[in-house]
């Protein structure tokens, strides 16, 4: 929990603010020239005190134009220095953002005006059109902006009620006074699955994202006015928006944050950079254990990388490889930082997809389809809370204009995460997968992410992901969407029946795919995290098409 002080602040703004007068010469933003080239922007540094001078000016712009306490502002800006001016100054007047995904399409971005109901979009030129007819089909009078052109008067009665952007357990805030409880985010979740939620961040959510990370220590420790962290996730993602920035912020770090993840170029941008410390999720390690090592891909200053879903097949190579560890970790939008978990202390357990130990201020529970506490080793759902006299603390304050699910998310006082784990003697955490990513076959329940990180270590794999579909015998059945090898022209049968049969050595027969399907790319999100709804209608779709190969003749036990 953050100590509190005459000098603590209550907001992002006073954060950031507070940064900028301690440190006023540091580099805040870093834009490395290839990033500069994908936005058309000028590549270089941004100084705090430079950077504070123009959140200072478009706050008074903002004010003049009649913005204030209560409103919405959609921002998408992708991962350029715009967003954090607009953000800043916004949150200065107590005005939430909500930032946009740019891949998000008509139906997506209506779904999030009419939801969100902001009252101002400020975007970049190409997607201005499209937010102004999302807002225009949502129903919502929202002007649609370029970062650098005239702001709009706002009409006095577009305020959005404030009582939605508090937790249960707090009182609403009524009048224009900004604390570390108003909402200073909605924030929608990735959409894997159904449509995304609009998960209510306040400030302190920030605060305690940036307070844990600048000061959980061991193999994370940090150092003020020093440190320089890389990252390729986007803004829209609590990852890259609350983590990484806010920990920069707390410590007058500097933050370089890139377009997006490219392979062949991320050990140049490592070393321009001079990041001390960078952040992955997905299959970024993956892609980047498979291109030819090279003498650049040691030839940098990278303390640790922090993050989640390293195959763990390939962790402690990927360690020994690039020379830096690994902090495999466990967070969600909703948690924030309020209950995070991650390996950065006591025994790490390199390839068992651990993500550590719980700290003192977090309390789990790991609990068993009965609904009983599991015993140790066994898979049960992670349950969580912060500890102390207010569990949520640090949380998502509600899940917006959703009362039924926040409830539900929050039974008998404990957030249920909808994630399976493992909880040993000695307390250490391993990650299973994503309660709903659990394919139950004849009766055995099968996690999708080992088979995905199994299928992987195929040579002829280059990307795979797995779901269930029906099966009229077993209840489900195990379908892989495969990527191969570039250089690869298989036989879609006989390289189907190669795949499956080297799978029945390395895990249990029922594991292995029943279908197989060869696929030009996987249905990702933008921080190369699959796609599960649009895995499974794609599954089922090249069903209806006959377009799988079907090797569940190969299924059987002691088939190899």
């Amino acid at each position: 929990m953050i100590p509190p002080g005459p000098d603590t602040p209550d907001n992002v703004y006073a954060a950031f603010r507070n940064a900028a007068q301690n440190y006023p010469a540091r580099t805040f933003l870093r834009v490395l020239p290839e990033t500069a080239r994908a936005y058309g922007i000028e590549p270089g540094d941004h100084r705090y005190e430079n950077t504070l001078s123009t959140v200072d000016a478009l706050t008074l712009t903002y004010r003049s134009a009649g913005y204030r306490y209560g409103q919405r502002v959609a921002l998408l800006l992708e991962n350029r220095p715009q967003f954090f001016h607009h953000w800043f100054a916004l949150n200065a007047l107590g005005v939430s953002v909500v930032p946009v995904n740019p891949d998000l399409r008509a139906a997506e971005l209506r779904h999030i005006f009419s939801l969100a109901e902001p009252v101002l979009a400020v975007a970049i030129q190409s997607r201005r059109e499209d937010l102004s007819r999302a807002a225009e089909s949502a129903g919502v009078n929202c002007p649609v902006i370029v970062s650098d052109g005239p702001i709009p008067s706002c009409a006095a009665d577009s305020i959005q009620s404030e009582p939605s952007a508090q937790s249960q357990n707090q009182p609403a805030v009524h009048s224009a006074e900004i604390r570390a409880s108003t909402e200073a985010a909605m924030l929608f979740t990735s959409g894997t699955t159904g449509l995304a939620k609009g998960c209510v961040l306040s400030n302190e959510y920030f605060l305690q994202c940036g307070h844990w990370y600048s000061t959980t220590g061991g193999l994370m420790a940090l150092e003020p006015g020093v440190e320089t962290m890389l990252t390729p996730l986007p803004l829209f993602h609590m990852n890259a928006m609350a983590c990484s920035t806010m920990a920069m912020v707390m410590l007058g770090g500097t933050l370089c944050l890139l377009d997006r993840f490219h392979p062949n170029t991320w050990w140049q941008a490592v070393r321009e950079s001079r990041a001390t410390c960078l952040h992955y999720l997905g299959v970024m390690p993956t892609l980047l254990m498979q291109a030819p090592e090279s003498h650049a891909e040691r030839d940098h200053t990278v303390r640790f990388g922090f993050g989640a879903g390293i195959d763990p097949e390939l962790h402690a190579a990927f360690e020994t490889r690039f020379g830096f560890p690994l902090i495999e970790a466990w967070a969600m939008t909703e948690t924030g930082n309020g209950a995070v978990i991650a390996a950065t202390h006591g025994e790490r357990r390199v390839g068992s997809s651990n993500i550590g130990r719980p700290a003192d201020d977090v309390e789990i529970r790991v609990v068993a389809d009965s609904g009983e506490n599991a015993a140790a080793n066994e898979p049960g759902e992670l349950l969580v809370r912060h500890a102390g006299e207010n569990p949520h603390f640090g949380f998502f304050s509600a899940y917006h204009k959703d009362q039924q699910a926040t409830a539900d998310a929050w039974q008998n006082g404990w957030f249920h995460t909808g994630d399976i784990v493992r909880r040993d003697a000695q307390g250490y955490v391993t990650f299973v997968d994503r309660k709903k990513n659990v394919i139950r076959r004849s009766g055995e329940n099968i996690a999708a992410v080992e088979v995905e990180s199994t299928l992987i270590r195929h040579p002829r794999v280059a990307a795979a992901a797995v779901c269930a579909v029906p099966d009229d015998v077993r209840g489900n059945e195990v379908f892989a969407c495969v990527v191969t090898d570039p250089a690869s022209d298989p036989d879609a049968s006989a390289l189907a029946s190669e795949i499956t049969t080297w799978m029945l050595g390395e895990l249990a027969y029922y594991k292995a795919p029943g279908f197989v399907a060869f696929v030009d790319a996987l249905p990702l999100t933008a921080t190369q995290k699959i796609q599960r709804g649009e895995l499974k209608a794609l599954a089922l779709a090249i069903l209806a098409r006959n377009d799988a190969v079907d090797v569940r003749a190969l299924k059987k036990r002691n088939a190899i």
